[in-house]
């Protein structure tokens, strides 16, 4: 079984509709596939590190027969890049590549073991895997280690991630 979900960033505002219970409004903003609870998060960005990160997470899963969550963080820029105005807001790039992504995952084979589905979400990696991981109640989170300047300076994903989940966060090298 495979399939593709691409939701809408959760820190996307919804408009306000007077004749909608606001409760209804949050619980179905935050609905999930319940076949995918208690599954297995994993990041994925096409990189030979999250491609490492992904085929442990297909073991974890298929070991323990559950779902996988694979999600894919697409890129958000400050205006201020663009504009040069005060104060920084944040715009949704257009990310086409969680479509080649999926494309590629819906041909691999070696995810024909697992039920799984992609997830397109915006915003801070370490945030929205971790929002992911609680929608889907997540028994984990895999993600590939970063090498490389980038990570030293600034901090890796997987560190930041371990030092601030509230669920096991495996990283595979």
């Amino acid at each position: 079984m495979a399939g593709h979900e691409f939701s809408e960033p959760a820190d996307r505002e919804r408009v306000a509709d007077s004749t909608v219970d606001p409760l209804a409004v949050e619980q179905t903003r935050h609905a999930c596939d319940p076949a995918f609870r208690h599954g297995v998060v994993v990041g994925f960005d096409g990189s030979t590190s999250s491609e490492r990160a992904l085929a442990y997470a297909i073991g974890m899963a298929r070991r323990s027969g559950s779902g996988l969550i694979i999600v894919h963080v697409a890129n958000r820029l400050p205006t201020t890049v663009w504009a040069g105005c005060e104060p920084p807001v944040f715009v949704d790039v257009p990310d086409h590549r969680t479509e080649v992504l999926g494309l590629e995952l819906a041909c691999a084979e070696h995810l024909s073991e697992v039920p799984w589905i992609l997830v397109e979400r915006g915003g801070d990696i370490c945030h929205e895997l971790e929002e992911v991981g609680r929608e889907y109640s997540a028994d984990a989170i895999v993600v590939g280690s970063t090498h490389g300047i980038v990570g030293r300076i600034f901090g890796s994903v997987a560190g930041r991630l371990a030092r601030r989940a509230q669920r096991p966060v495996i990283v595979i090298p």
